[in-house]
């Protein structure tokens, strides 16, 4: 199935990434968010020189969309590159407060930095990044404990950068989701669609849910399809199961089919499946 790479990089993305740069010259400790299904597809290419200098809180959300035993496999990995990696669930409030001690661990070394130079200690500001669609809104109505952010399962819900309060020891800005202005990896700009981390604009679903399968195939983690839509998926490619499925439950509708496989896999309702696994060569 052939159609145009993947490329989305709205306006509005262009010029909320100009206004984060700028906000991040007054920012202390930045809390990194990435998709636990696609940690490595889901790290900016140009974070680490954003953020050089400053404190790093790493968070990796959609926890309860991964095995128990990935989870561990990353958090090894993570660790073996000299990051302290932590899991939540934003939507159900999972993980919050180590997120919350993480940053004033952080911010504490700011104060400590500021009172050496003779300064008065002031409260951490705080920045939460990453992709469209990690979970930051979800995450940082958890850390306030209340609503202030509108927070919904698409892409580029938030379009403007504003300061919040956490505490009197944190503030917190909100910045809308960043991408690269060029996707040059398709094979991560595939698994972000999957994901549903990126604007559906993007993409064409019977693309995207073929190469979801695909990849089931190649994980070897299949029977949760037989299991879903009672068809095996055998010696057949992404293509045809979508065609097979399409023809048999919904009167060959393979668009609709491809959204119901995507949508289920994004609900989990094809279980805890990890997209990523940790590089070989750096797990050992």
């Amino acid at each position: 199935m052939s159609s145009p790479p993947i490329q989305w990089y709205p306006g509005h993305i262009a010029k909320a990434e100009r206004s984060l740069l700028e906000q991040l010259k007054r920012v202390d400790v930045v809390l990194e968010v990435r998709d636990a299904r696609i940690p490595l597809a889901t790290h900016h290419p140009q974070v680490n020189q954003w953020i050089e200098g400053k404190g790093r809180v790493l968070v990796l959300n959609r926890v309860d969309m991964v095995s128990s035993e990935m989870r561990q496999r990353w958090t090894k990995w993570f660790r073996s590159h000299g990051d302290e990696p932590h899991f939540t669930d934003a939507q159900h409030g999972k993980g919050i407060e180590a997120i919350s001690q993480a940053v004033q661990e952080a911010g504490a070394q700011v104060n400590e930095r500021r009172r050496d130079r003779g300064m008065l200690p002031r409260p951490i500001r705080a920045v939460v990044i990453g992709f469209p669609n990690v979970g930051k809104s979800a995450l940082i109505n958890r850390l306030l404990k209340r609503r202030v952010v509108e927070s919904a399962r698409r892409a580029g819900i938030t379009r403007q950068l504003r300061w919040v309060r956490i505490s009197d020891q944190i503030e917190l800005l909100d910045a809308p989701g960043v991408l690269p202005n060029k996707l040059t990896d398709q094979d991560a700009a595939l698994k972000l669609a999957i994901c549903d981390d990126i604007g559906e604009a993007a993409y064409d679903n019977q693309r995207v849910a073929a190469s979801l399968i695909d990849r089931l195939q190649s994980l070897q983690i299949t029977s949760s399809l037989q299991s879903r839509y009672g068809l095996a998926l055998d010696d057949l490619t992404g293509e045809s199961y979508i065609k097979s499925f399409a023809e048999q439950k919904i009167q060959g509708d393979r668009e609709r089919a491809a959204r119901q496989i995507l949508n289920d896999f994004r609900k989990g309702a094809l279980g805890a499946i990890a997209l990523e696994l940790p590089p070989i060569s750096d797990e050992s």
